[in-house]
């Protein structure tokens, strides 16, 4: 049987191109016609999983969510998500990809808004331990793909970014990879202005949670995501002193 078109939500569009950038993928499979969605994360991240799930009810199949024995580097079991194969997502994978590998190219780039930012961050992205710069891990793109993704960056969202190497050893062999950088406070600041009204659960408010040495500064910033969050003050600042615990190094 094959299934009727059905055009995805706008909601739904976002969150899966936001995904795709990080911990998601969209597959056709050679038994099939049409793309699926799939993804994982770790069960410590079990929170953000079932928002996506809920948001995604639209392609959801029956049997869609499972739970996965740990596997790579991590101990933590993984929740998986995969979704019904559909007309629309292969609307969305012919879009996004070609020869079956994901093609960065500005002109599905543009689609991108703030929540496929935010879902964007919250699946690849982190701040760098006792600073305020941040980093996109986009360890699966080449240089010319995030060279792409720094120059839609600084035009569309005037965020400046910053394409630098890293060098991470993987089955025994030294590897390079190329990640998206935002090294400058003010920046990153810049950026989180634009994600922090669409950061879904309070289990990803660390990943917009900046810590100052100086309080006034730190209150400032607890402020400004209170203002724009569906968060409460007293939310964010357990938040913050839980983060805090958790950076053992931090003065």
């Amino acid at each position: 049987m094959v299934d009727s078109y059905v055009p995805l939500s706008d909601r739904a569009k976002a969150i899966i191109l936001g995904t795709i950038l990080g911990d998601g993928s969209l597959k056709v499979s050679k038994k099939y016609c049409n793309a699926n969605l799939q993804f994982r994360h770790s069960e410590t991240q079990k929170e953000y999983f079932f928002w996506k799930v809920s948001e995604l009810s639209e392609i959801q199949g029956d049997n869609g969510v499972s739970l996965q024995k740990a596997d790579g580097y991590s101990k933590n079991r993984k929740y998986r998500f995969c979704s019904k194969r559909l007309p629309s997502l292969t609307e969305m994978y012919e879009l996004t990809h070609k020869r079956n590998k994901l093609r960065i190219r500005r002109k599905w780039l543009n689609q991108l808004t703030p929540l496929s930012l935010a879902v964007w961050w919250c699946d690849d992205g982190s701040l760098v331990s006792n600073t305020r710069k941040g980093v996109f891990c986009t360890d699966g793109f080449d240089k010319k793909s995030v060279e792409t993704l720094s120059q839609y960056m600084r035009t569309v969202w005037r965020v400046r970014t910053i394409v630098a190497p890293v060098k991470r050893k993987r089955d025994g062999r030294r590897e390079q990879y190329w990640r998206l950088w935002i090294r400058s406070s003010e920046e990153l600041k810049k950026f989180f202005r634009i994600i922090i009204p669409h950061i879904p659960v309070k289990s990803m408010l660390r990943k917009v949670l900046l810590v100052y040495k100086d309080s006034q500064l730190q209150q400032r910033w607890i402020s400004e995501i209170e203002n724009l969050s569906q968060f409460s003050r007293s939310e964010i600042e357990k938040a913050l002193a839980e983060k805090k615990r958790k950076w053992k190094n931090f003065r």
